[in-house]
């Protein structure tokens, strides 16, 4: 859905589920900024897209002040201090599982709500939370995704009471349109109102989900949630052409934007046509290099420099397939100077199918990134960072400001990018640049092979150009799922319009 270009808007918001982007709107009618709206609709789609993101996921921003000045917000979480590699090891060999309760690690999302609430919010810590609470009190009707979603993780959900409890009824899953009523999350949301962020972190709140998951086995304790903290910091910075595109540093995936568009400007030409073909191995090239050395810098991970100069490893590492990521990102701007681009993530579809039922919360599974391999950079560590797919990215125009995207979509967060920069850049709206067919590049499956996913109506010379560079194709229907969720805000000297993307419940709305 889309809004057309107003040159005296309030603001817009542009969101994967349309009462987040009218929880987010309602705050810029009112007088708020894009951070007070990107957190209203960040915890309201906690509430009504819960296959995609929870109070127990983690978080990144990127934000631009009024000045000009641009912020990363790295709230990603951390790996229990009392958890260990050779216990891992021990219990699971050479692979973390992909779901469960040794994949949950300490959630950064509520602590970075508090760092942007902080940073530039003009509206009180409670009011961000009023639409989420109504919603998880009174139910939403349960949106397409996460209906298919409860269908397609059935088997992990019915092994979690707290997941049984709330996805399904008289042991059916919840179709769509049928009532998401969650009493005990409501309850949750209206403690984390009174008592801010410390409340999840350290106070009762804090001491409940926290029992909750030890009795599981988690090893996650008070002392590893007091202690967490959000960093802000530098955003890692490329051109390409007139442009400046800004994204997140390791432990995000930021750098492999600026790969392609690195390998672009070096010479693909018709990148999205005739050129598809250069592009995947560029795209492959990326993920072998996140697979082999993206991980923590405060453990010895590399920079963000190191990673775009780096080369592809021969033999990518391989193991189990994965989802592509269950996700929200979120875009937002205000006439007062203010903009964001937010991504709030669960990891897979409703991360680690772990509900902790006594406050309602659900838990990602970011854990699963980490490697057991103790010589691997990205190897578990107490205390450290998984390598992330999250990645928020800013466009600018000298020191204008000139797009703010966001999207999901795991591995292929990078990909999605790459193709809404080269249609925005060749003059598509953000309508048209959202709703494109698009492709991307998976990472190994079992078998080694690296597949591309495609949807049916890319057109024909993509296809043939993929497939005569190597690439197996998944040919996928139109507008599907898997391809992610995106959300575009553009910026002109005629004003602004935005679009939200036909693969998602979202909306984008110009206020």
């Amino acid at each position: 859905m889309t809004t057309p270009t107003e040159s005296a808007a309030r603001g817009a918001i542009s969101t994967s589920h349309h009462l987040a982007t009218e929880a987010g709107a309602e705050v810029l009618r009112a007088g708020g900024n894009a951070i007070d709206a990107a957190i209203a609709a960040a915890a309201t789609l906690c509430v009504v897209y819960p296959n995609n993101v929870a109070l127990g996921g983690d978080l990144v921003a990127l934000v631009r002040s009024p000045s000009g000045e641009v912020r990363f917000l790295n709230a990603t979480g951390t790996a229990p201090g009392a958890q260990s590699l050779d216990v891992l090891r021990e219990r699971y060999g050479d692979l973390l599982p992909l779901r469960g309760i040794d994949t949950v690690t300490v959630p950064g999302g509520v602590r970075g709500w508090h760092a942007l609430h902080e940073y530039g919010a003009t509206r009180r810590w409670d009011q961000h939370l009023e639409a989420a609470t109504r919603h998880a009190e009174d139910g939403v009707p349960t949106a397409r995704s996460v209906a298919a979603a409860i269908v397609e993780n059935r088997e992990v959900l019915e092994l979690d009471p707290g997941c049984r409890g709330v996805f399904f009824d008289g042991g059916l899953p919840l179709v769509e349109g049928a009532p998401l009523v969650q009493p005990a999350l409501a309850e949750s949301l209206k403690r984390l109102a009174a008592g801010g962020a410390a409340e999840f972190y350290e106070g009762s709140l804090a001491e409940q989900w926290t029992a909750g998951l030890q009795r599981l086995g988690s090893k996650i304790s008070l002392s590893d949630t007091a202690a967490y903290t959000p960093e802000w910091g530098e955003p890692l910075e490329g051109s390409f052409g007139e442009h400046r595109v800004l994204t997140g540093p390791p432990n995000t995936s930021g750098f492999m934007l600026l790969r392609a568009l690195r390998d672009i400007a070096a010479g693909i030409s018709d990148p999205l046509g005739a050129g598809a073909g250069a592009l995947a191995q560029s795209f492959r090239a990326s993920n072998a290099v996140r697979a082999a050395s993206l991980a923590d810098p405060r453990f010895g991970g590399a920079t963000g420099a190191e990673l775009i100069a780096a080369d592809a490893p021969a033999h990518p590492p391989v193991r189990e397939a994965k989802p592509s990521g269950d996700t929200v990102g979120l875009s937002a701007v205000s006439a007062d100077g203010w903009a964001i681009s937010l991504i709030n993530s669960v990891y897979f579809g409703f991360g680690s199918a772990v509900l902790e039922p006594e406050t309602g919360i659900l838990f990602q599974n970011r854990g699963t990134s980490f490697s057991l391999d103790p010589v691997h950079p990205n190897a578990f560590g107490p205390g450290k960072r998984p390598r992330h797919t999250l990645m928020p990215v800013l466009v600018l125009r000298g020191d204008e400001l000139a797009w703010v995207p966001a999207t999901m979509g795991g591995s292929a967060q990078p990909q999605i990018h790459t193709q809404l920069l080269l249609r925005s850049l060749a003059g598509a709206s953000p309508e048209a640049a959202t709703h494109a067919p698009r492709w991307i590049v998976d990472e190994p499956g079992v078998d080694g092979v690296v597949r591309v996913t495609i949807e049916e109506d890319v057109p024909g010379e993509v296809h043939e150009a993929i497939a005569t560079a190597g690439f197996p194709l998944k040919v996928v229907p139109p507008v599907t799922e898997d391809l992610g969720h995106s959300n575009l805000i553009r910026l002109t000297a005629d004003g602004v319009d935005a679009a939200s993307d036909p693969r998602s419940d979202g909306s984008a709305i110009v206020v």
